[in-house]
């Protein structure tokens, strides 16, 4: 079954270290917690919010062995008043045995906010 996974976080910077190195603990954790393989990833999408532009998220999978071949692409987040700001998310798109129920999102940082309706958001690093 082809499922979503997604994930978010924020950066206190728009510097480029900070930006990939977020995106990277992010997909990092996404992609351990739920057993995921570059070769059962159909593609990658990030998003950022309008005051991000010092680096592409995507930089950051190219850091993973493996996953030279999985298409990524990034865009921009729609400009929603009272947003979250400086925030990544992910979506990832890949085959897997997990039920809808069964996967796990990832939520790091300021972005815990964004869905805490779900049990499985990461609240460790909230702040």
């Amino acid at each position: 079954m082809i499922r979503g996974f997604r994930g978010a976080t924020t950066v206190e910077v728009n510097e480029a270290e900070s930006i990939v190195s977020a995106s990277y603990e992010m997909v990092e954790a996404v992609i351990a917690r739920n057993n995921l393989k570059a070769e059962d990833i159909s593609h990658v999408w990030f998003t950022v919010t309008n005051d991000l532009n010092a680096a592409f998220p995507a930089k950051s999978l190219r850091q993973l062995d493996g996953y030279q071949f999985v298409p990524v692409m990034c865009a921009r987040e729609i400009d929603v008043p009272d947003g979250i700001e400086r925030c990544i998310r992910v979506m990832v798109t890949a085959e897997t045995g997990l039920a809808q129920r069964d996967i796990q999102h990832v939520y790091l940082n300021r972005a815990v906010s964004l869905r805490p309706d779900l049990s499985l958001t990461n609240q460790e690093k909230s702040g």
